[in-house]
């Protein structure tokens, strides 16, 4: 039974209405309560909080979105599906605006209904399951933004509820979408919510290993199989057994690596390099790329046979300029993070706020977090204003730093070795950025021995 053990409540003036709906819902599973205004709905809510709340839109006071206001306010977030004879966008904006799952009309159909009482179980699970992801693995999240999933926007609710519905499963899964939007963070959480969840993630960067290297380590070598194959070892498939493999930029790889890729998803077995005996890929298969991998098929540089292998399950990552609602938690969780010394974070002033919601982002959230990281090394942790964001599209960040250097210079309003201070910590910034916080690659950009961030 596809609703079997969840519990929802019906809140309808109309008892045939009530009758029709519990007639859809009961045989599949789903334990009914029945009620006839709005102060019974809050009353049988608040004794036993369901997993789903119908509610009518007029019926004896409160009505349906008056219900739905009260629910918010008390911090319970069940998913609210509004029902109306009357249908209006006025209405339906309303009820969305007010958190409502969805909106459904009079007359309505009954395998509507149960498609949508389905979808918005579906979503209170991921929600609940990203919340106790978030609890569970704090530490690991601090220690690392990307394992963590910000965002309450329409864009990233359609994520969430596609992540909800394929999770289980072993399917493969195809996460699409610019640089910097988060696949590689979408991709541990469809392992951590999959039945694989015990097993290792193991995530290799196609792009990051050249052609001669990528087919070993993504299968393993024998012994002798090429000069230096001392010994036999093991691939990133034997090593995410039980588990999942996360191929990004899975664009990159080559025909002949494309090929043997193939082989995996069809046979689900592979060879080592210098081998001829079959090893049983026991994985879960997510890869990720920012290129239009349909349009490289259809062109030819890319296995057509292949890329339908792979996109079973399309997940694409809405650019942040799509998304900036998100902008602003997503700056309070990067100034918890990057904390200039102390325990307290930096702050950022409503001028800059406002320059950081009107940027376009191409870098997308990749890029918003360098530029708050290096936003709270220039203000030294005090408050940030728009002059440490280095936001401008006239002039480069460099310039910017330079240019900023000598107008105080000639300004007169600081001495040399205070200047130069400032120039010193802004240049360092600069170089971590380009080198993605790498001290020791940011140390060579500026040809310097070591990073030093106190002088």
């Amino acid at each position: 039974m596809r609703l079997q053990g969840c519990s929802i409540v019906i809140a309808d003036d109309d008892e045939p209405i009530r009758d029709l709906l519990r007639d859809i819902l009961e045989p599949e599973g789903a334990s009914i309560r029945l009620v006839a205004s709005g102060k019974e709905a809050l009353a049988s809510i608040e004794a036993d909080e369901p997993d789903v709340a119908i509610c009518d839109v007029r019926m004896p006071p409160p009505d349906g979105l008056a219900v739905l206001q009260q629910l918010r306010a008390k911090g319970v977030d069940m998913p609210v599906l509004i029902i109306t004879a009357q249908p209006s966008s006025t209405k339906t904006i309303e009820a969305m605006q007010l958190g409502a799952y969805d909106y459904i009309s009079k007359p309505f159909d009954p395998d509507e209904i149960l498609h949508t009482v389905q979808r918005a179980l579906e979503h209170r699970r991921l929600t609940r399951l990203v919340a106790d992801l978030q609890r569970k693995d704090k530490h690991m999240y601090e220690d690392d933004a990307r394992d963590i999933l910000i965002g309450s926007s329409a864009a990233m609710q359609q994520v969430y509820k596609l992540v909800g519905r394929v999770a289980s499963s072993d399917a493969t899964v195809l996460i699409t979408g610019e640089s910097g939007t988060g696949k590689e963070l979408v991709a541990q959480v469809l392992h951590r919510s999959s039945n694989r969840r015990d097993g290792p993630f193991v995530a290799v960067n196609c792009a990051a290993l050249p052609e001669t290297l990528l087919e070993s380590e993504l299968f393993g070598h024998e012994k002798g199989a090429f000069t230096g194959a001392v010994v036999q070892r093991k691939g990133r498939f034997e090593q995410a057994a039980k588990g999942t493999i996360f191929l990004d930029e899975i664009g990159e790889i080559s025909p002949v690596t494309q090929k043997k890729m193939l082989r995996v998803l069809q046979e689900r077995t592979f060879e080592r390099v210098g081998g001829n005996a079959p090893n049983k890929a026991d994985v879960r298969i997510i890869a990720a790329t920012n290129r239009d991998l349909l349009e490289e098929a259809r062109s030819g540089s890319f296995r057509e046979d292949l890329y339908y292998r792979l996109n079973v399950v399309n997940v694409h990552m809405p650019p942040l300029r799509d998304r900036k609602d998100d902008i602003t938690p997503l700056v309070d969780h990067f100034l918890q993070k990057h904390r200039f010394s102390g325990d307290k974070p930096s702050r950022i002033a409503e001028s800059a706020m406002q320059q950081l919601m009107e940027h376009e982002w191409p870098g997308n959230v990749r890029q918003l977090e360098n530029t708050v990281e290096r936003a709270v090394v220039l203000a030294q942790g005090g408050m940030i204003g728009p002059e440490h964001l280095l936001l401008s599209d006239n002039m480069s960040a460099r310039e910017q730093i330079l240019d900023s250097a000598l107008s105080r210079l000639i300004g007169g309003t600081e001495g040399m070795p205070t200047i130069l201070a400032n120039l010193r910590r802004r240049l360092i910034a600069l170089a971590l950025e380009r080198t993605h916080g790498d001290h020791a690659a940011a140390a060579r950009l500026l040809g310097v021995e070591t990073i030093d961030l106190g002088g």
